[in-house]
């Protein structure tokens, strides 16, 4: 694979006879060669382009669980400025990755080009206890990303999520209401509603980061308007605006936008945009009940409010 890609790279710049910008080279390497489905997937352990290092990230899409981190990721993946790791890297959030040092971490990063912003998505990083301080250590003024949606609908998701996994594993499910409600009352220690207490987890990233380096994607409007919320992203990364309408299309059979770029279209994966269970409407006014306080609390540290019930 190496070989036909340097071997490509030479032909194209011999063959246009003038330097080329480095992207444009990228996607014509990509098309050309016919290699790799997506802008990101070019970047490989045994090629490094011409150009290119491996950077820390400069931004970090730090969580939450269910909320939206790949499709987010995806997305912000159309963008010629910005290149992607591919898999969630849990380096600030577990123990035995961490003490691998930061070498390790910048070694899964994807080669890019001094123009390129380096970003990885972690979702775990946003409950962690860990991760806030990690992170600030490694870089105090480094842009962070969090999407969110509502509470209540990402526990569901939570739930499903582990549900279908159980079921492909052969192993025994319990109904949403069995494992929520416990002995006739909320079940608060549920791991799925601890994700959701947002204010509990943003007060730990508050004390190690000023307010205006994290940037909250609503994550019910991304699913529903992808590109205003990716404007906006683009706008606090500092970034042209590059992401446009034309880049998305919305997927009837599967319910949510895919993507089109470089002359491809992609949808995320077939575990994303699962049906969701129907619950029961007694246990979702408790759950819509629990979380109102706690929402109410984060939309004052955030100073915005969202549409969540």
């Amino acid at each position: 694979m190496a070989f036909i890609l340097v071997s490509a790279y030479l032909l194209l710049t011999h063959a246009q006879g003038a330097p080329v910008e480095n992207g444009a080279l990228l996607d014509t390497l990509k098309s050309q060669v016919g290699l790799f489905s997506n802008k990101s997937e070019h970047y490989s352990a045994q090629v490094r382009p011409p150009g290119t290092s491996r950077q820390i990230p400069q931004t970090i899409i730090i969580g939450v669980r269910k909320g939206g981190t790949r499709a987010l990721l995806e997305m912000l993946d159309i963008h010629p400025n910005i290149v992607v790791a591919a898999t969630e890297v849990h380096f600030f959030d577990w123990d035995e990755n961490y003490v691998k040092g930061i070498d390790w971490y910048r070694n899964l990063m994807p080669f890019s080009y001094g123009n390129q912003i380096t970003i990885e998505k972690t979702p775990g990083y946003f409950t962690s206890p860990q991760a806030p301080g990690r992170i600030h250590d490694m870089n105090s003024s480094i842009k962070l990303l969090l999407i969110l949606r509502d509470p209540t609908e990402r526990v569901i998701s939570d739930y499903t999520q582990v549900y279908y996994n159980r079921v492909e594993s052969h192993k025994p499910v319990q109904l949403f209401e069995d494992i929520v409600i416990k002995n006739g009352v909320l079940n608060t220690k549920y791991k799925a509603i601890q994700r959701s207490l947002y204010d509990v987890h943003m007060e730990k990233w508050l004390k190690h980061f000023s307010l205006d380096q994290i940037h909250i994607v609503d994550g019910n409007t991304l699913i529903k308007d992808p590109l205003p919320e990716l404007q906006k992203v683009e706008r606090f990364l500092n970034l042209p605006s590059r992401i446009m309408s034309s880049n998305f299309y919305f997927n009837q059979t599967k319910g949510f936008y895919c993507i089109r770029s470089d002359g491809r279209e992609r949808c995320l994966h077939e575990s994303k945009g699962r049906p969701h269970p129907l619950v029961n409407s007694t246990v979702l006014e408790q759950l819509y009940s629990y979380f109102r306080e706690h929402n109410a609390k984060f939309y004052r540290m955030v100073n915005h409010s969202f549409d969540w019930h």
